[in-house]
């Protein structure tokens, strides 16, 4: 299976359903059924619960080491993203204690499923007792607590509640599972390499690598100076005609710097490709691309999203990072910004970013425009003001998250905004006026004293709670701002 075919995959759980060997017979010749007979059908609901968004591997109930020993091997032979685990009642923890010391990288979603009331009033009747004995989840789930912080786990993660309310929570810690599984899968491309505006922005490669998992292809300007030149007219052409078919052109766009644009975002994302990058950060902040190539690539071409894949400015592997983690867990069109400035009267700020965003999405095609890059107009580039798509950001919430190192260590942090609708305001830069949900001085307090950098993802949405799972997973220190 390739790269493409295991992104969109859904996520793959084991089921770790623990149990009493102690009372497996108990009940045979009830006419309700055994102990087992119950616990079975206990995990008919759970598979059907779950088995719409997930994968599921189900080695059946575990009551014995053997059990255990069956279900491990299959667990890694299937190459779960993640195991969900739940004690259907007390039962013996050996098992339970093993598989924490035998699976410490894999991440774990320790379940304790509650109900409104039990089906019994007393436990006289030989029912009513094995209808007990199957009642005893807190019993168990309690008892293996105590194994979690013995043997230290970090990547674990226990939820209480009904059927109904854990299971969202089950998909979306699956889900934060396979982006981590997509991470150590991955690879990017700096394009070509860091600079000198902001250096506390970058990251330690090495650290990168070993800690959070992709291969970073180091790329230079002049191969996809190559891929520019052996970009065909007809191709671009077909590409140019494609955007003046479903974008508004402004006036007085020079053609042959409009045609420049295209063949180079054209060429960007067939360079990608080629390179079997999942996320392209390339530094379009430094001059030798635009002495070599003339301009920076103005549009974002769809190929990029039929792979699964993104596109970042400014050599920033952080906001390369955390754009893919937002493409990975929703599948939306994925924006890139950083805030510019805070107007106090409205509870508002505004942000954006220069260089090609991801404005491909069809339902908000009239937020595009096709506008010259002004901000480039008066220098002596060969494409000087080379057009590009200027996109306002669609209205509606918003995930804004970003990612940052410290110390060899990293910080996720994540919030939510109101995107406003409007027009165009930022000449040259993809943008929008975000409404936060708190008082915004409060806002940038809280991300001032978290000491990050100035690039966040945003998505549509809110997937706060699927990037704290992902945080607890990868060992990043998580700051929510409330």
């Amino acid at each position: 299976m390739n790269i493409k075919d295991i992104k969109s995959a859904k996520p793959r759980a084991g089921l770790l359903l623990i149990a009493s060997p102690r009372f497996e017979k108990i009940g045979e010749e009830l006419p309700q059924g055994s102990y087992d007979k119950r616990k079975r059908e206990c995990v008919d609901i759970i598979v059907t619960s779950l088995e719409g968004e997930l994968s599921l591997v189900n080695p059946g109930i575990v009551y014995t080491r053997e059990d255990l020993e069956r279900a491990s091997q299959l667990f890694i032979s299937e190459r779960v993203d993640c195991v969900v685990a739940e004690f259907l009642s007390w039962s013996e923890d050996f098992a339970w204690v093993r598989f924490l010391r035998d699976f410490k990288d894999t991440p774990v979603i320790f379940v304790n499923t509650v109900k409104d009331k039990v089906d019994f009033t007393t436990t006289t009747d030989e029912n009513d007792f094995v209808e007990f004995l199957s009642a005893g989840t807190l019993v168990g789930t309690l008892e293996a607590a105590g194994s979690v912080k013995r043997v230290e786990r970090d990547n674990l993660v226990t939820i209480v509640g009904s059927r109904e309310e854990n299971r969202p929570k089950i998909v979306a810690f699956a889900k934060a599972s396979k982006v981590r599984t997509l991470l150590r899968k991955s690879t990017f491309g700096l394009l070509s390499g860091y600079n000198e505006l902001m250096w506390s922005t970058y990251m330690d490669p090495y650290n990168f690598f070993t800690k959070i998992g992709p291969e970073i292809r180091f790329l230079s300007y002049s191969s996809f100076a190559e891929e520019i030149e052996s970009t065909s007219d007809a191709d671009t052409k077909e590409y140019l005609d494609e955007i003046r078919k479903i974008y508004k052109v402004e006036d007085g766009i020079d053609e042959e710097k409009f045609i420049a644009s295209v063949r180079a975002s054209l060429a960007l994302a067939r360079f990608t490709q080629k390179n079997g990058i999942d996320a392209m950060v390339y530094n379009d902040v430094d001059p030798a691309m635009f002495k070599l190539i003339g301009l920076r690539p103005g549009f974002y071409h769809s190929s990029l999203n039929e792979n699964i894949s993104v596109l970042v400015p400014e050599a920033d592997l952080g906001a390369g990072t955390i754009t893919y983690i937002l493409k990975l867990l929703s599948g939306k069109n994925i924006n890139f910004i950083e805030p510019f400035h805070i107007e106090r009267e409205y509870n508002t700020f505004a942000g954006g970013h220069a260089g090609p965003h991801d404005h491909t999405d069809p339902l908000y095609r009239d937020n595009v425009q096709v506008s010259k890059d002004v901000r480039f107009a008066k220098t002596s580039y060969k494409y000087a003001g080379a057009p590009f798509a200027w996109y306002r950001i669609p209205k509606g919430e918003k995930t804004l998250a970003q990612l940052a190192e410290c110390n060899g260590k990293y910080k996720l942090i994540c919030a939510r905004a109101e995107s406003l609708e409007g027009g165009h305001l930022f000449a040259s830069y993809s943008h929008t006026i975000f409404r936060p949900y708190i008082d915004v001085t409060s806002f940038f307090k809280q991300i001032l004293e978290a000491g990050t950098t100035q690039h966040f993802g945003v998505v549509d949405g809110d997937y706060r709670y699927e990037l704290e799972m992902l945080s607890k997973i990868m060992g990043f220190e998580f700051i929510e701002i409330k």
